[in-house]
Parts: structure tokens; sequence; C-alpha cells
């Protein structure tokens, strides 16, 4: 009797930050299977742990999709890198919003959330879209009301001291850095203006009479509004995000795709964040999602292991397309095929993706060096 393929599932959350060698984190070859096996960016020990915990026993309550559930889950409790999850980086508004990405592998289905406010079990939300919608994507208020309405706590504030902190630091440097760009004022806090635009008389005309009223009503939002606005700043650890791989030995030809990021970016966007395939393998990425999600790099890294490339040789191709155009970028992808063969490459730092299989004692921490 043939062997059936193992069930794949990949789940994530988002990390924003000289180009890197791939370093291949081993993996068994065809024949040699060593399954289950649970594959995340960085060192996120305690996630993959939650998610080795569910997956390890298979069956009931052990399937791929709960153990990514899992473990992406547990990011988001223990606020990764101080930025994964509810009190995690703000946005330029002060508040934190919540992006997360779960997709079956065998059926194609997908089920994201993005700028999800005032709940902050965001996998969850993805997982119920995926499962009691025929929707993909579900944004803003729509996503927070789903949410809520399929039964999620909520409305709840988002916030913590610490989002606070960064927000109100971030303000006293002027709003700097952010990503606005052909503005004015170039380096202080908004109301932003385009500059090098021929001025419309007309709309001149409404800002000058109704602009403050305008701001207003954009800032007053009064749905579900948190007691107050607070937050932002850019660097790695404000812009982080788990991605998690989980190959299921009881699953048959299932993969799934989850990525729960905590600012709007990639983090919700099939083929930029994550993507699988269970004929296949799957793929997740963590970086400068503005950037990556131009490209797709993970839909090229499958669609590349599907013609043959190898998961090294995948991940550096997908990088280095992001590379040749926009060489200062920050940004690494990791590779699983259907064997459980897994590698990484990484462009702008040094990247690790954490690994645990049926033959380790524990996580191990892949290094991806430049």
């Amino acid at each position: 009797m043939a062997r059936s393929n193992p069930g794949l599932l990949l789940g994530l959350l988002l990390l924003r930050l000289t180009w890197c060698v791939a370093v291949d984190g081993g993996g068994v070859e065809e024949g040699g299977f060593v399954f289950p096996v649970v594959v995340s960016t960085w060192p996120f020990r305690e996630a993959v742990r939650a998610a080795w915990d569910v997956v390890k026993t298979g069956g009931a309550g052990g399937s791929a999709v709960d153990a990514v559930v899992a473990g992406c889950s547990a990011c988001e409790e223990l606020r990764c890198d101080g930025t994964v999850g509810p009190g995690g980086s703000p946005d330029e508004n002060g508040e934190t919003t919540l992006d997360a990405l779960i997709m079956n592998g065998k059926t194609m289905e997908i089920g994201a959330v993005a700028a999800m406010r005032y709940v902050k079990d965001a996998i969850m939300a993805a997982k119920l879209v995926m499962e009691h919608t025929g929707h993909t994507l579900l944004v803003g208020e729509k996503a927070t009301s789903f949410a809520i309405s399929m039964g999620l706590a909520g409305p709840t504030d988002l916030s913590s001291p610490e989002s606070i902190e960064k927000w109100s630091n971030w303000r006293q440097n002027n709003c700097q850095p952010n990503f606005w760009k052909n503005v004015a004022p170039a380096g202080n806090c908004g109301p932003y203006h385009p500059i090098n635009i021929p001025k419309d008389p007309v709309k001149s005309a409404v800002w000058e009479d109704q602009g403050i009223t305008c701001q207003e009503w954009l800032q007053n939002d009064n749905l579900l509004e948190p007691t107050s606005s607070h937050f932002n700043s850019v660097n790695r650890h404000n812009h982080d995000t788990i991605s998690m791989a989980v190959i299921d030995k009881q699953l048959a030809h299932q993969l799934m795709v989850l990525r729960s990021k905590f600012q709007e970016g990639d983090g919700p966007i099939p083929g930029s964040s994550a993507y699988g395939d269970d004929e296949v393998g799957a793929c997740g990425a963590t970086g400068d999602g503005d950037i990556m999600m131009r490209f797709l790099p993970c839909y090229q890294v499958v669609e590349s292991m599907r013609l043959g490339m190898e998961p090294r040789d995948a991940a550096v191709d997908a990088i280095s397309r992001i590379a040749r155009k926009y060489p200062d970028f920050v940004g690494a992808v990791f590779a699983i095929n259907k064997k459980g063969v897994h590698a990484g490459a990484c462009h702008g730092w040094t990247f690790q993706y954490s690994v645990r299989n049926s033959s380790m004692q524990d996580v191990e921490v892949i290094t991806v060096t430049p």
C-alpha cells in the first residue's frame, strides 16, 4: 500500500528590521521521513514547543491546524520579541491592530484578518474566517465585528504600557522614522500634504474650509473606540513575525499556512507572508513586508520547489530576486518541502529559525549567517 504524504501546516507572525547565505537546517530524505516537524522563524522556542505538544500526539486534537494555532497563540500571549500580539507595536495613531493568515494547502482555502481592532486572538479569528465564511480576508471593523460575533472576546484595548511608551517616544522624536515620502512636513508630525503635485483649487478650498473637521472625523472613529490613542516606532523589535510550519504525521495531504502579523504589511497577504501546497511544501517569510509583498516570495519559493529546486536553492532564489531590485531591504524566508527538508535565506540581517522533529529532544535553532 502506497504511503500517503504527511499533512503539512504552516503558521506565522512578522518581524521588520547584506546578503546572507542559506544554511541548510537538515531534514530527511525521501524514504527517511521524521515526522511530525515544526519549523518557525526566529528562536521562538516556546511557540515551537506549544505547537509540538499538540502535533506530537496525532489523532483528535493533534492536527497540524491545531498545532500551528497553538504555536502562534503562544507567541501572541508571550508577545514574542516585544511586538507580536496584543500590546505590541502601535501604528501611527498610537493603536495596536492585528493581522493573521491561515491556509489549507489541500483545498487552498485561506482565512485572514487585517488591521483588526479590539480583538486579541488574531489567529483564531483568521481560522474562523476560513471555517465559517466563503471569504478570504476581512479587514478593520468588519474583522472585529465578525470575530466578536463568533465568540471571541472583545472589544478589548490592545495597548500596553510598553506600546504607549513606544508611541510617546516616537512622537517626541518628531514622528521619526516613518514611512511617509514626498510629503511636507518631511521631518515632523503631520498632518502631511503631498509635494510636487499641482494643486487642485477646488480641493484646496475644501481643505482650507473643512480640513480640521475632516482630520477630527478621521481620528474620532466612535465605533468600538479605545479609551485613548497611544503608540509607534520602526525597527526589528516593533515589526516582529512568527512564521510556523507543521508537518502532521496523521493528516494526509493537508497543508495550512498561518501568519499573524501585528502591524499593517504583508501578514495577511497569501504568497507574501506565507504559502503552501500539500503536494510541494511551504514557506514562511519575515522582514520588510512592504517590500516583500511586491514579490510574493513565499509563492515563488513553493513554485520553485514544485519545479524541482531544493529548499535551500528556492529560498536563496526568492530573496535574491528582491535584493536585485531593492539592495537595502531586510528580510528572510524559510522553506520546507513535503519530505521535511528545510532551509533558510536572508538579506540585510542574520536570520534564525527554530525546528523540532521526532528525532530531536528539544527545539533546535538554525542560524543563517551573512
